[in-house]
């Protein structure tokens, strides 16, 4: 059997990131107008904003009053001011003003992320009524899953489904059946938090309020799903030891993309050479025991694997709101005996090896019992304080407001690098005195 071939915008966009840009135009172009409509919707706001810029002017028009008012404040965010300005000239002025007022706020506060047009109703109407307004505003809205009831001064005072109206009998108050157990946002919430807050509460989309408690907009579900995506993949970037990009990997510039990895690499870089020193400290240990360097290696990877895995676990729940700064107490008991633990199965393993190739082999002569106690008890010393850097440093950098997964798991493992040696040479000091040193 033949593969089936594939549908024109399938086509187009599985292509679509290796093209470029004045070929994507083209393509974009030759496809039917329903389609087209269907295609740049789907786009991220990158890509929506590349393409805006390859089209003509009139072309242009079209496709930025097609924009939702949040989707448009969004693709006027991701260009330079010049082609900011020519972006908003092509709106109309009820949208321009909505706008405008969007970019007013930041792009990951509610209020960059709130659509402003919403369904609204007085609480005195019957619901037929109601039914009949709503039918009249709804060519203006991207979304009416729910219903907002607002008292004379715009404030919110109720909510109901577009399905409880329906079903509602046509003579009953909106204020007989709405719900007065409100979840709503600020404005200025963080969109973290805001999607933390519409996951928790099973709600399709949640209200925007401004400091006088009015209401502002509303933020949907698909535009935390959105939110998730950059934050998930913003985190992973600087989890892996570099800035967040600001575009998709395939949009970033080469120089760009270079400047974004060049300074972690430089600042793990400057960390390692911290490690040269502490070797040159411990220099007459190895000339007396050149066995310790075999094992090196060893100890330092598993400190840092140890710091990488507790700091890559204390970020994730940072950000699913499963921990917060007052849990700190309860992350490091719980780490602290962890790592004993850990250490110990590692220790075990440490000392099975050197006693298997002692019996097989011979390789680490008369004081071979000396040495795997050195390892084993490096290694519960070394994973003890991994797992302890890499479960407090996000907390010291959340409590100076700073991102904790700027506590990436390549800063962790130079930080546990460094203070590794320190824990295996002073154990080796400590145990093989009299022996092997």
């Amino acid at each position: 059997m033949t593969d089936q071939p594939k549908h024109p915008v399938q086509s187009i966009a599985d292509r679509w990131a290796r093209l470029p840009l004045p070929k994507r135009a083209a393509l974009f172009r030759q496809l039917p107008r329903g389609q087209q409509d269907d295609f740049f919707l789907a786009l991220n706001v990158h890509d929506q904003a590349a393409l805006l810029g390859a089209l003509p002017e009139d072309e242009r028009r079209l496709w930025m009053r097609l924009l939702a008012p949040d989707d448009a404040a969004d693709v006027v965010q991701h260009v330079d001011d010049v082609e900011r300005a020519g972006l908003l000239n092509l709106l109309d002025d009820s949208t321009r003003k909505e706008v405008n007022a969007l970019l007013a706020f930041k792009e990951d506060e509610a209020g960059g992320r709130m659509d402003p047009r919403f369904a609204r109703v007085r609480a005195d109407l019957p619901s037929d009524e109601a039914i009949s307004y709503v039918r009249r505003q709804a060519g203006h809205f991207r979304s009416i899953d729910y219903v907002y009831v607002l008292d004379p001064d715009q404030r919110l005072i109720g909510v109901v489904s577009l399905r409880e109206l329906f079903l509602a009998d046509t003579h009953r108050l909106v204020r007989e059946i709405m719900h007065t157990d409100l979840i709503a946002v600020d404005e200025h919430m963080d969109q973290e938090q805001v999607a933390r807050v519409l996951r928790k509460s099973h709600l399709l989309a949640i209200p925007v309020l401004d400091e006088n408690q009015r209401m502002a907009g509303f933020v949907t579900l698909d535009d935390i799903v959105d939110v998730i995506d950059e934050e998930a993949s913003e985190d992973m970037q600087k989890v892996g030891g570099m800035e967040a990009l600001d575009e998709p990997y395939l949009s970033t510039g080469f120089y760009q993309l270079v400047k974004k990895r060049a300074g972690w690499l430089a600042v793990l870089f400057l960390g390692e050479m911290l490690t040269a020193t502490a070797l040159g400290h411990f220099e007459s240990e190895l000339d007396k025991a050149v066995v310790l360097a075999l094992f090196l290696p060893l100890i330092i990877s598993s400190g840092g694997n140890s710091g990488s895995q507790a700091t890559t676990l204390v970020i994730r729940a940072m950000a699913l709101g499963e921990v917060v700064m007052r849990d700190w107490l309860r992350v490091v008991r719980r780490e602290v005996f962890a790592g004993i633990v850990l250490g110990s199965i590692l220790g075990a393993i440490g000392l099975a090896r050197i006693f298997a190739w002692q019996a097989m082999f011979g390789s680490y002569g008369e004081h071979y019992f000396v040495l795997a106690l050195t390892i084993a008890y490096s290694l519960v010393g070394v994973v003890l304080f991994g797992t302890m850097a890499g479960s407090t440093l996000p907390f010291i950098l959340r409590r100076f407001g700073l991102d904790p997964a700027s506590a990436s798991a390549p800063f962790v493992a130079t930080l546990v690098d460094v203070t590794g040696l320190i824990i295996y040479f002073t154990v080796a000091k400590l145990v093989l005195t009299g022996t092997l040193l």
